[in-house]
């Protein structure tokens, strides 16, 4: 998430932020996130990535649930009622996946819009109370086979609303699964673009603006 934190409040019709959404250049799980939930959604909030269910005792359970299959997600008891209570936007203006190479090797690929504006993924997030009560937001980004450009790279792609889908994503009502499902679909390739990028992407503690450069 690259942009300006004023550019994302307009862009997303948004009136006020609990956090300050600084540029970032190489968000990992169980980071924060900016998301805009259903519950709230007027307003910038942030929630950590990687899903902690409500009714989990474990917590480390979210570095294993950063994503939801869009076909199943229905169906999974983690997922089901969340689909139906708890959706949300996950913010972003571009992605990370590694395309495999011939001879073995790995190489980060960013993805992104042509426009290069910010845009948002599908997700579902719950609340979490860890042994000292403090609730802990989560969240977790389903994904989708991929778009003809996406699959060059990847054999799957977290789904991008488009502007149409993005606020009905946000209010449809629970007893409309078919529908939501019917929206976690790859985001057209022809308005999409990608390029590849430092090999510095692999480490988290890496983040700054020349990840996000075109790759000698």
């Amino acid at each position: 998430m690259t942009v300006d934190p004023s550019e994302l409040m307009e862009r997303f019709d948004l009136q006020t932020a609990e956090f300050e959404a600084t540029p970032r250049y190489n968000v990992a799980p169980t980071q924060q996130v900016a998301v805009v939930l259903n519950d709230n959604p007027h307003t910038l909030s942030a929630a950590r990535w990687g899903l902690i269910p409500s009714w989990s005792k474990d917590p480390s359970i979210g570095s294993r649930m950063i994503n939801a299959r869009g076909e199943t997600v229905a169906e999974k008891p983690a997922f089901r009622s969340l689909l139906k209570k708890r959706r949300c936007l996950v913010l972003a203006d571009s992605f990370y996946e590694w395309r495999k190479n011939p001879d073995g090797g790995k190489t980060p690929i960013r993805l992104m819009l042509q426009s290069g504006e910010p845009f948002a993924l599908a997700g579902l997030w719950d609340l979490w109370k860890g042994p000292e009560g403090d609730p802990i937001r989560t969240c977790t980004i389903i994904t989708t086979t991929p778009n003809a450009l996406a699959a060059q790279v990847h054999d799957r792609m977290p789904v991008i609303l488009s502007r149409a889908n993005e606020q009905a994503w946000l209010t449809t009502g629970a007893d409309e699964l078919p529908f939501l499902q019917s929206l976690l679909t790859a985001y057209p390739d022809e308005l999409m673009k990608t390029y590849p990028v430092s090999n510095r992407v692999n480490s988290p503690k890496n983040d700054d603006r020349a990840l996000i450069e075109l790759a000698a």
